[in-house]
């Protein structure tokens, strides 16, 4: 038994959307990856932000003291 023009039609519209709709898949989880990575990126530029301006405003409070300041070798 041979297979009609319509089954042989529907077949291929069914592999084709099978198809397309695993790519998609695919591309959104590399989609998805990258998103995290950059958002982890990004959180560690902050928290090396934040690590810069407590250590200035311990500088700054070691300048404005001091007693408390460590002598600079001669």
């Amino acid at each position: 038994m041979s297979l009609t023009r319509r089954e042989i039609g529907k077949d291929v519209v069914e592999q084709s959307l099978d198809a397309a709709i695993a790519t998609t898949g695919r591309v959104v989880a590399i989609l998805f990856e990258t998103g995290q990575r950059v958002t982890r990126e990004l959180g560690g530029l902050a928290t090396e932000i934040f690590e810069i301006a407590e250590a200035s405003k311990r500088a700054e409070s070691d300048a404005d003291h001091p007693d408390r300041t460590h002598p600079v070798g001669d």
